[in-house]
């Protein structure tokens, strides 16, 4: 079952396209698990859960009981003793929403200290991604900020394949290469592109001449579909028959390479 960690600068439509390969994926028949493991946390919205489910998704980043009562940490104290491995194991079974034929868990952020801080937050979302990837037999799909916060170098080997998402213009490029030597520096090592918003064959070379040594996976077109799914919060996977098509193609080069 592949494990796919999907980033990109804001706005490009990595949550998109995290939308997209967990439509196709369930679609084909996998156990899939969708993580929104971005801030902004609109994984939701991309699915087209009404307003109700989307609220009730809560991230687990904010669940101050479950951390205390799993990391033995101490509510009101800064610092201290606390498990560093806790039990994350049912966290996804019961947290999450199943939508779809997607299994949806939001993890939020640390929004104290940092992300890398050593905090009781921390410990148990890097136990729960270590869990997730090393743990579970079922296709992941991370949706993640323009950053590795949720990765370590212990759970890097197990991601299949770490995809930059792009628009075809020169800020998306850049961060995209600042997103690589991050990743790079915890061990990653299957890196792909995705282009979104492509207009024509024009855009698709642009990004190949810019970024030569990263693959290309294939391209999303421009489409004012997804955009109206968006305004209207429909699933874009419902109103934007061209974007399945190509996610679709982006799937089956995934599984060949």
């Amino acid at each position: 079952m592949p494990k796919i960690a999907i980033t990109g600068k804001g706005g490009v439509g990595k949550t998109t396209l995290t939308a997209l390969l967990s439509y196709v994926y369930a679609r084909r028949g996998q156990d899939v698990i969708a993580i929104d493991a971005d801030p902004a946390g609109n994984l939701g919205l991309a699915f087209g859960l009404p307003a109700h489910l989307d609220a009730a998704l809560k991230p687990i980043a904010e669940m101050e009981d479950l951390i205390y009562e799993r990391t033995g940490a101490q509510k009101g104290t800064i610092g201290g003793v606390f498990r560093l491995n806790p039990k994350v194991d049912d966290i996804p079974d019961t947290f999450s929403l199943r939508h779809r034929g997607v299994r949806l868990l939001r993890l939020g952020t640390v929004r104290a200290g940092g992300a890398g801080c050593l905090c009781p937050e921390n410990a148990l979302l890097k136990a729960l991604v270590t869990h997730l990837l090393l743990r579970r037999n079922q296709t992941l799909i991370l949706d993640m900020e323009a950053g590795v916060e949720h990765l370590g170098r212990g759970t890097a080997s197990a991601v299949d394949a770490f995809i930059i998402v792009v628009e075809p213009g020169l800020r998306s490029l850049g961060t995209a290469e600042q997103i690589r030597h991050l990743a790079s520096e915890i061990g990653i090592k299957r890196f792909y592109l995705v282009a979104n918003k492509v207009r024509g064959p024009e855009d698709e070379t642009f990004v190949r001449q810019h970024v030569a040594d990263l693959p290309l996976l294939g391209s999303l077109p421009f489409s004012l579909t997804a955009v109206a799914a968006d305004q209207g919060g429909s699933a874009v996977f419902d109103q934007a028959p061209e974007l399945v098509a190509a996610a679709e193609r982006i799937a089956d080069r995934l599984a060949a390479m």
